[in-house]
């Protein structure tokens, strides 16, 4: 018995995984842009210059973290078309 797999399955295959990997990181994104009425770079420069809030800290630390995962995310899909696959 054999069977046949296209490249261009797998590369789609991987693209979908990490859609859905992404998915969740934007929704948390979208609630603290909701919750503080701005988007990430806003919100970094403000809570830098007002240290005094142990929430919007906290916020800040978890927001920055989502940005940096959906970075890394986004990186990995932009790559998906350049990587080798290798079968084992």
């Amino acid at each position: 018995m054999s069977f046949e797999i296209r490249k261009t399955e797998i590369k789609l295959y991987q693209k979908l995984k990490l859609l859905g990997d992404i998915a969740p990181i934007k929704e948390h994104i979208k609630l603290f842009e909701n919750k503080y009425n701005m988007k990430f770079a806003e919100f970094e420069k403000t809570i830098i210059n007002n240290k005094e809030s142990y929430e919007k800290w906290d916020d800040y630390i978890e927001w920055k973290a989502y940005q940096h995962k959906l970075e890394d995310l986004n990186k990995q899909y932009a790559g998906v078309e350049h990587e080798r696959i290798r079968i084992t």
